[in-house]
């Protein structure tokens, strides 16, 4: 969502510094040539148009409507687009610490990875729950899942987090196909 919200603000931004450009374009050429009339938009026109316009016509009023129905919806969108950030334990009073969810991610899966017959792991990680799902060709699940899970334990128990994860591990192993 994030990422949507900072495209969104790139091209609102393209489009006012556009608007901007047109409209200093359209000044200067007006500055320049009096009598010529508009360059690009018919402006005499448009405010010819507008001249006609009450609060009361229905255009108006379906114009108020999109552009504060469009309003909310980008605000919604901010809204929901925050960081979920994982917190840590305060050192000091009046410091807050906090790490990212991938962080996390990198810390135990470099650990999960070090451990010994891991022939791969991804791990994912949120402030509720941390997934590794590692690979062994040496060791099946049985063998395999119960030390890994101990290591990720450990791991989240070193770390000086506020409330623990949820821990969950699978193991994919080829002798459990047979």
């Amino acid at each position: 969502m994030r990422v949507f919200v900072r495209i969104l603000s790139l091209l609102l931004g393209l489009a006012l510094a556009a608007a901007g450009a047109l409209l200093a374009l359209e000044v200067g050429w007006t500055w320049a040539r009096p009598v010529d009339g508009p360059l690009l938009v018919p402006w005499p026109a448009w405010r010819d148009r507008l001249a006609g316009l009450t609060w009361q016509d229905t255009e108006v009023r379906i114009t108020a409507w999109v552009v504060a129905g469009t309003g909310l919806v980008l605000l919604l969108v901010a809204l929901t687009a925050r960081r979920r950030d994982i917190e840590l334990l305060d050192p000091t009073p009046g410091v807050t610490v906090r790490t990212s969810p991938r962080s996390l991610a990198r810390i135990v899966g470099t650990r999960v990875r070090a451990e010994e017959n891991v022939s791969g792991a991804s791990v994912t990680a949120t402030a509720r729950k941390v997934r590794v799902r590692a690979s062994s060709g040496l060791e099946s699940e049985e063998q395999l899942r119960p030390r890994l899970q101990e290591v990720v334990r450990t791991t989240l128990e070193d770390l000086p987090l506020t409330r623990r994860p949820r821990i969950s591990v699978v193991v994919d192993s080829p002798r459990d196909r047979t």
